[in-house]
């Protein structure tokens, strides 16, 4: 959570003295934010949902998705980007990431096979895909694009949206993400069809209260709709999220302008594919080696990539373990329709990944965090880039006569779906 306040106080208790809390309604808190979202993004669609990863089995649903299909998802990201492919019977086939840390493109087109459906491409801590190579590929091999922005609110790619770009985005507004409601989700798309499935499997009764649509004959599913509390409060968290990119985005290039002298070091800011459109929520260097990496956070708290847990494929236990249901009738890993499918996987199937996530270093940035706090953090970079990188005469003990900073608060790397 970045940024809350007594705006959103305020609009989540106007609703509960109305009593208006069930989302269909005229004029609705989560109507008013599908419209202003849909706008803000660009698409003609945004359909509010409980969560992330709820969005991300919705938007497969929408898009025909099921067993006896393949969906390529990076071997970084969290595992809802896997266990939501198995809500609908795939098979999720996991691929290598590049020095982004987001999916490879390359990666994704040696990896069609015949059974291939679609590509998730993940804006993994904000930052961007190479969505231009991936909706190349998905073109020539006639596949289905579903965006995960999860991570990405308020993140865009050389001037779109994340989310826009494919066929259909997928947001979460959980507690970690840029804009929250403490637990929530959104699908968005422009294709009119595809928002109808969408909704549908959002709510298989929400043609009840919006009237049954003759171009959609309905299917049922578990329900995943918001409620009013989550509208409300998403309406102001979207009048915040444009001040707090530009904040972290500012923070990043002074960051990185003031660290510039450590590459001689090793020091080197990882390849970024839309370094001025994207959330800009973490600076990322790229050290020359995991042991390197080890020392930086030694002497500077942050984060290596490859050790945020359940972010990172050889983490997924129920994909590894080919547990993609409780019951083992509704196991994909056992449906007939997938016997043609990728269906094993090892710890070590993606070790490039690995590689470059254990020598990734992410240091987070923050809305609220001071000129004064950046100017210590830049410090403090410096000097765990001269431990970390063997500078003759450094010494780690240096750090702590440096300000610190509240590490606990500005941490964002729990962020999940």
């Amino acid at each position: 959570m970045y940024t809350v306040g007594e705006e959103e106080i305020e609009a989540i208790a106007t609703a509960i003295r109305e009593g208006a809390l069930f989302r269909y309604g005229v004029g609705g808190e989560c109507d008013r934010f599908e419209e202003r979202y849909a706008a803000y993004l660009g698409v003609r669609h945004v359909a509010m949902t409980v969560s992330g990863t709820f969005a991300l089995s919705a938007a497969m649903i929408a898009l025909g998705i099921g067993p006896g299909d393949e969906v390529l998802i990076p071997a970084h990201t969290y595992m809802a980007s896997a266990t939501a492919v198995l809500t609908t019977g795939a098979i999720p086939v996991i691929v290598d990431v590049d020095e982004s840390i987001t999916i490879d493109p390359q990666a994704v087109e040696d990896a069609i096979g015949p059974r291939t459906k679609a590509v998730i491409p993940v804006h993994m801590w904000g930052a961007a895909c190479n969505m231009d190579a991936i909706m190349a590929i998905a073109e020539r091999h006639g596949l289905w694009v579903i965006e995960d922005a999860c991570q990405g609110v308020g993140g865009g790619y050389e001037g779109r949206r994340f989310g826009s770009i494919g066929h259909v985005g997928a947001f979460s507004f959980n507690y970690f993400k840029n804009m929250t409601c403490g637990e929530g989700g959104a699908v968005a798309t422009s294709d009119d069809r595809i928002a109808e499935r969408a909704r549908c499997a959002i709510d298989p009764c929400h043609f009840y209260w919006t009237g049954r649509a003759d171009t959609l004959k309905p299917f049922a599913g578990n329900g995943g709709r918001a409620s009013e509390l989550q509208g409300a409060m998403l309406n102001v968290q979207l009048d915040r999220i444009d001040g707090m990119i530009e904040a972290m985005r500012a923070e990043k290039q002074k960051i990185l302008a003031g660290t510039a002298q450590f590459g001689n070091l090793g020091l080197k800011p990882s390849p970024m594919n839309s370094a001025d459109y994207d959330c800009a929520t973490h600076v990322m260097y790229l050290l020359p080696s995991a042991d390197a990496a080890k020392r930086f956070v030694d002497v500077q708290p942050a984060v290596i990539a490859g050790k945020t847990g359940r972010h990172t494929y050889t983490e997924w236990d129920q994909v590894l373990m080919g547990q993609g249901a409780a019951h083992p009738a509704m196991n994909p890993y056992n449906h007939p329709d997938n016997k043609e499918c990728r269906r094993s996987y090892s710890k070590d199937m993606c070790a490039a990944s690995l590689d470059i996530l254990n020598r990734t270093i992410m240091v987070p940035t923050h809305p609220d965090r001071s000129a004064e706090e950046i100017d210590a953090l830049i410090h403090n970079i410096g000097v765990a880039a001269r431990v970390a990188l063997g500078e003759a005469g450094a010494d780690a003990a240096a750090v702590k006569e440096t300000a610190t900073l509240d590490w606990q608060k500005f941490d964002m790397t729990g962020s999940d779906g």
